[in-house]
């Protein structure tokens, strides 16, 4: 029964479910953990499940949107579906089946045209089958490849056949490897015997590491994508908001083919398929930055410049704009502002806007007292910002004593500076999840900004993250005025004095804190999500490819000397 099986998502799989999917069905869905997960990357989806189970069945419909409790073999479609159905999912199930041919030819009927199938299926040629046979050792167990519920058996080649059978076309296969070390010696000691049979050992070898295969195949075929990406070493999310988790996201599209590599390890991998390269913030300067676009453009890559800071950033920095090819000397460019995106039409008239927003919402770890809030503040480079405000935190933390702790990472001198016994302080640079984990810790987060043009093109990326961690925004005007509901989704301030006055309010209240976060957490769930950007995204970078021929043309006349 599934209730014997433990309660939790297969990552690899869950990170294969197409973020754009409207609906989803979850076949053999036990207590609705993959499903559960999934609805925090994509909460506007419709997630059923179908599960034999009464039990697990009755677990899964407290997070899942429907569930039908009965034998999927009997009853293929229980549910209402007139568009169809974006992704079905055999997690461990078909295996499990009677006719499990019978059920995927039924359900790929109830396809949308661009739908997805996923089917992770145990591999009866893993190391570890042939040895128990070999020795005499095979026997049914409660669980894994052994599972004594299982009636049918697959190898990969067997599966595709299947799909293929089904009516879908093959996407991808990505095997599971499990103790590789134990399948290279397994295949030594057989290799004897392999090499009389015909068989060669590393062709061998290589179908008996997988413990499981994961397959995605689509109802219709689509062209392929080849999307490559420069990163700038992570500090403070940067990276993984503009790069990491945006190319993640895209990449739960099968016919996307996304990486992360180093500017010189930029090659195409796909043969004579479109290709787009995305540089992170790069600072391309005079002829270095001319041969470095040269070598893009001569592997005939679309080049996008992903940036989402002022340029005056880079003035400030002593970078000679007149000599910058970062925004003029690439097909495009990507940022997070219209502020910047009007900032950077200057120098190219082909300029997407691609909002900061979250791959997941964390789960919930705070307000578990209302006796005692945490303030956290976490940004770099912020001194300006928050220096004048700091007279007013410490004469509130006087105030209210320990009812109000602070929690800093990055900033060593925001730390320093506050007069109170009750704070924490991460010495080291955290990476990402540490830093959201951190965050969810709070109630309160302090995000100050003064009024400048710089910052006027920030994003209000810091509100997103603390709403989607059900952490209540207290902000500044300048930015976060846009996105933020002031006493409802958030607390606005725009001097001292306001600082104060909503600092206390936050803490005098905690209830009226705690149902700001909350509806500060809907409404990133609603409209902030990066699953609400990927057909967006994937949509501009095909159409990007497209018009190859005139942005190179566009290119030539901005930036002649790239074509000498």
């Amino acid at each position: 029964m599934h209730t014997q099986y433990p309660d939790f998502a297969n990552p690899e799989l869950l990170d294969k479910i197409p973020l754009t999917a409207k609906t989803i069905l979850d076949v053999g869905c036990a207590q609705g953990a993959l499903g559960g997960d999934y609805l925090r990357r994509n909460p506007a989806c419709r997630v059923l499940g179908i599960e034999q189970d009464k039990v697990a069945g009755a677990h899964a419909r407290e997070r899942l949107t429907e569930v039908f409790v009965g034998d999927v073999e009997k009853d293929p479609m229980p549910f209402d579906v007139p568009e169809g159905i974006d992704c079905i999912i055999y997690g461990d199930v078909l295996e499990h089946l009677s006719d499990p041919w019978m059920v995927l030819k039924e359900h790929a009927k109830h396809l949308s045209p661009q739908g997805t199938v996923l089917v992770c299926m145990p591999n009866v040629e893993h190391w570890s089958f042939v040895a128990r046979l070999l020795t005499g050792g095979f026997d049914y167990e409660d669980q894994g490849l052994f599972d004594r519920t299982h009636l049918r058996w697959f190898t990969p080649r067997t599966m595709a056949r299947a799909l293929v059978d089904a009516g879908l076309t093959l996407s991808d296969a990505a095997p599971r490897p499990i103790a590789t070390d134990r399948a290279e010696q397994f295949t030594a000691m057989l290799t004897p015997a392999l090499q009389a049979l015909g068989v060669d050992p590393q062709e061998y070898l290589n179908r008996s590491i997988p413990l499981q295969v994961i397959w995605r195949a689509r109802k219709t075929d689509v062209p392929r994508l080849e999307l490559s990406a420069t990163m700038l070493a992570p500090q403070g999310g940067v990276s993984d908001v503009r790069v990491v988790e945006p190319l993640r996201a895209l990449r739960t599209d099968s016919s996307i083919y996304s990486n992360i590599v180093v500017e010189s390890g930029l090659r195409p991998q796909l043969g004579g398929t479109p290709r787009v390269a995305v540089l992170h913030r790069p600072l391309l300067l005079g002829e270095s930055g001319l041969a470095r676009l040269r070598a893009l453009l001569e592997q005939d890559y679309v080049v996008v410049s992903e940036f989402d800071d002022h340029p005056v950033f880079m003035e400030e920095r002593g970078v000679n704009l007149a000599e910058l090819l970062t925004f003029r000397g690439v097909h495009a460019v990507q940022t997070s502002t219209p502020a910047l995106a009007d900032a950077l039409l200057a120098d190219n008239p082909e300029v997407a806007v691609f909002p900061n927003a979250v791959f997941e919402l964390p789960p919930v770890r705070n307000f578990s007292s209302v006796e005692h809030l945490t303030l956290f503040f976490g940004a770099l480079n912020r001194q300006n910002d928050w220096a004048p405000l700091m007279p007013v935190l410490n004469e509130v933390a006087r105030a209210v004593g320990e009812r109000l702790h602070f929690r800093v990472v990055f900033d060593e001198a925001f730390f320093n500076a506050l007069e109170t016994p009750h704070k924490t302080f991460e010495p080291s640079m955290v990476d990402y999840a540490n830093y959201m984990r951190e965050l969810g810790r709070a109630e309160i987060s302090f995000m100050p900004l003064e009024d400048n043009p710089f910052n006027r093109a920030k994003s209000d990326l810091k509100f997103i993250e603390a709403g989607a961690s059900r952490v209540c925004a207290l902000a500044s005007r300048v930015v976060y005025g846009d996105s933020l509901q002031d006493g409802k989704t958030g607390v606005l301030f725009g001097s001292p004095a306001e600082l104060r006055s909503a600092l206390l309010r936050l803490l005098a209240y905690p209830e009226a804190t705690r149902r700001m976060a909350d509806l500060a957490r809907a409404y990133v769930a609603r409209q902030r999500m990066l699953a609400y950007q990927v057909a967006a995204r994937a949509e501009w970078y095909r159409a990007l490819w497209e018009r190859r021929v005139e942005l190179n043309e566009a290119l030539k006349q901005r930036v002649p000397e790239l074509f000498t």
